[in-house]
């Protein structure tokens, strides 16, 4: 279970917290299995909810926990072993290694217990229509082609969360339709959480609470 008590990111105090919100400045539980829609307009933190949650950000009063750990007294090992173990992400700039090829970019998260075999990650490329792009440097690949390959890598390793950060902006309706397809059946085989960012479009997916920042 994440827990955030009276979470108050310090770059967003400064400009007025908004106090209806259902994150920030209350009490708020994101129970493990379950879907959460975040709805937020541009700048208003959708993106710094997630980094906390992953650990990238520690600049916030008030706490964050995973299963009664507070994530910002782990060490730097211990937050690498969630993400091993526990947590995987979108990212909203998908943060590809544009050198490597597509299939090596995913294959970065495939070195741990639990993650997909090279056959698993090629059908999930074909179900996403990216199968024939995986030995295509990630620098030649459109967009919209780089945000199914950030999907499949996010997937194609154990997790208890899934962190999607505005992870269909550049798709079409039936690629949307396809990725999310993929991202709930992997999310129930690892009986994980799903946590979407979005501006408002609450795509295919099936949500347990919408939560407005």
């Amino acid at each position: 279970m994440i827990e955030l008590q009276q979470l108050r990111p310090a770059p967003l105090v400064s400009l007025g917290l908004n106090p209806e919100s259902d994150i920030f400045g209350t009490d708020c539980t994101l129970e493990q299995g379950a879907n959460y829609l975040i709805e937020a307009p541009s700048g208003k933190g959708k993106s710094t909810i997630l980094h906390i949650l992953y650990g990238l950000r520690k600049d916030y009063e008030g706490e964050a926990k995973l299963d009664d750990q507070l994530l910002l007294g782990l060490s730097p090992n211990e937050i690498s072993n969630l993400r091993q173990s526990r947590l995987s992400i979108v990212f909203q700039d998908l943060r590809l290694f544009t050198q490597m090829t597509a299939l090596e970019n995913i294959q970065l998260n495939t070195t741990w217990p639990g993650s997909v075999s090279d056959d698993k990650i090629r059908e999930m490329a074909k179900r996403l229509g990216v199968d024939h792009l995986l030995d295509k440097q990630a620098s030649t690949l459109s967009y919209g082609q780089r945000q199914r390959i950030a999907i499949i890598r996010a997937l194609a390793k154990p997790f208890d969360y899934l962190f999607l950060d505005e992870p269909f902006s550049h798709l079409d309706e039936e690629n949307t339709k396809l990725a999310c397809d993929l991202v709930q059946e992997r999310a129930r085989e690892n009986k994980a959480g799903i946590i979407l960012a979005s501006l408002g479009e609450r795509f295919y997916l099936e949500y347990d609470r919408v939560l407005q920042i």
